[in-house]
């Protein structure tokens, strides 16, 4: 689609001026920045929102899961850090920014493993 839109956009300048291919050229690079943009850089923004409301909702008694892999249960939330208690007891204290997903919302044959 975006090859048909860049042949499109080519048809329409003028041809055999010597100024047409630098046109072009700056046509064709704003609309790759472009491209990028919407594919690259602002699904990224939004993703990287989404896990800051996230980590800012984190509630004593959410069960959590660390980028690292561990499982716990949020005892405690302070400013940057969360104290987590693992299986057997276990206290952890990590960073927010450690927290990646919320526990409860994945499947259930997952918990039980």
């Amino acid at each position: 689609m975006t090859t048909a839109l860049i042949n499109f956009i080519l048809l329409l300048l003028p041809g055999g001026e010597e100024g047409g291919s630098s046109t072009s050229f700056f046509l064709m690079m704003l609309l790759m920045i472009v491209v990028f943009y919407f594919f690259m850089i602002r699904p990224q923004m939004r993703k990287s929102k989404e896990q800051k409301k996230f980590r800012e909702s984190l509630t004593k008694g959410s069960k959590i899961v660390t980028i690292g892999g561990i499982h716990g249960k949020i005892l405690e939330v302070r400013d940057t850090t969360l104290i987590i208690e693992t299986e057997g007891q276990g206290r952890l204290k990590i960073e927010k920014s450690a927290a990646a997903a919320d526990n409860t919302s994945m499947m259930p044959e997952q918990q039980q493993k």
